[in-house]
């Protein structure tokens, strides 16, 4: 514990008695600290390690408590003595409420607070008493807590703990201390934000892709899966709707992007898409035209992959698909018996080229049992390698799901494809009867 106070204790800068080796051991903590909270996403994670960083350098214990709503949460406990802090479980706290507990106080406003008398827990207090089992547990003799604030809005507390008692926390460390605290709240409310930015853009994302109930007639799934390696949507979109004539329309592309921006587009050009198909009765590839110019022409949208397809559905004689291709993956047919056909024809440039593009519509019949798969590059995709590899996998597990009832065969799909996603993906699968 001398040690450790004389490498961190006293002020900072010339003319102050400091030692120039104490400023420096604390701004290698402070460097440290910053490293630990910026190197994820995970703010609970950096928080961790943040108590990790800060024992034993200015105290032989360090808790992290945060704020919940209503109620507080133990996040963590690190401490010198690993068997110490293996004895205070993480978990949910009593609520502050009015209680005289040091922490609560901190909470509501009070600002750093160092404990040095823990004396006895008032009855019926319950916080208090749960800190006071803490303090035994770790043998403190000073605590300094400190409060998570940032914009005036406390959001948890980090707690300092030593158990020598001729070793208090002087001013310069319980500056230090409030610093850490400060930047663990940004930290914090940095990631709770982008938490709550991703979560409205999924949200939004998944609002704007269709309902499939309105194809009673289709055997159809569909499938939408955020990126794991960020915190980002997409553009991917798919669609499935009816034409006067009785057929329908299957599609989906990728809107350039990996933002909210990305996923408003992604609805923009869905609707068009929905509006010239039904009213201008043109095959896939007259659409795929229309639908690039209207694009050019009426939005900011720039690129964008896509397949559409028709798919004809007679009462005698057999269905036959109808389809077109923007840059896109071509589609997978898998057979009954486990043959499998990547559907390469029809193939021309991404939309938001080119307009005035030739572009054709390929035909193939559709084989009783048979399964269509519409897919965006996030199933088989992965850094570094040929895209070949990817498709090969693709219909090597196509044809071992090929009888698989249509929502096990796209789960089954993202189980055995999706280890290594690092991008999103939709599905939309359509079974011959």
């Amino acid at each position: 514990m001398v040690k450790r106070e004389s490498q961190l204790s006293g002020g900072a800068g010339p003319g102050s008695g400091i030692p120039s080796e104490t400023a420096a051991a604390r701004l290698r903590l402070l460097a440290e600290a910053s490293q630990a909270l910026a190197s994820g996403l995970d703010a609970e994670e950096a928080l961790r390690r943040l108590a990790r960083v800060v024992v034993p350098h200015l105290a032989d214990a360090c808790v992290v408590d945060v704020v919940e709503g209503e109620g507080l949460r133990r996040l963590t406990v690190s401490d010198r003595d690993s068997e110490r802090a293996l004895r205070v479980l993480p978990g949910e706290l009593p609520r502050p409420g009015y209680s005289a507990a040091a922490l609560a106080k901190v909470l509501r406003g009070a600002g750093p607070v160092v404990v040095t008398d823990f004396g006895v827990p008032e009855p019926g207090d319950s916080l208090q008493a749960a800190q006071w089992s803490l303090y035994r547990v770790l043998g403190a003799e000073t605590a300094l807590i400190t409060p998570m604030r940032v914009r005036r809005q406390v959001l948890g507390a980090l707690t300092f703990v030593r158990r020598a008692p001729a070793v208090p926390f002087d001013e310069q460390e319980q500056a230090l201390a409030a610093d850490l605290a400060h930047r663990a709240g940004l930290a914090l409310e940095n990631a709770r934000l982008y938490a709550l930015q991703q979560h409205t853009a999924e949200q939004l994302q998944l609002s704007l892709l269709p309902d499939l109930s309105g194809l009673p007639h289709l055997q159809l799934a569909a499938r939408y899966v955020a990126a794991r390696e960020r915190a980002e949507v997409g553009g991917d979109w798919y669609d499935a709707f009816p034409l006067p004539d009785g057929s329908a329309i299957l599609a989906i592309g990728d809107v350039v992007g990996h933002d909210l921006a990305a996923a408003v587009r992604m609805g923009q050009l869905r609707n068009m898409l929905r509006a010239l198909a039904y009213d201008s009765g043109d095959d896939p590839a007259g659409v795929m035209s229309r639908l690039d110019g209207v694009m050019q022409g009426l939005t900011s949208i720039e690129l964008v992959t896509a397949v559409i397809a028709r798919i004809e559905t007679p009462v005698t004689g057999p269905w036959r698909l109808h389809w077109t291709n923007a840059g896109h993956l071509p589609p997978l047919l898998t057979q009954l018996d486990g043959h499998t056909l990547l559907l390469e024809e029809g193939h021309a440039p991404i939309l938001g080229v080119d307009p005035a593009l030739t572009r054709e519509t390929a035909t193939i019949t559709l084989h009783p049992g048979a399964t269509l798969l519409l897919y965006t590059d996030g199933l088989i995709e992965r850094p570094g390698e040929d895209i070949g590899r990817g498709l090969t996998r693709l219909r090597q597990h196509g044809a071992a799901l090929a009888r698989e009832a249509l929502p096990a065969f796209l789960d089954e799909l993202l189980a055995r494809l999706g280890d290594d996603q690092h991008d999103d993906v939709a599905l939309l699968a359509l079974r011959v009867p």
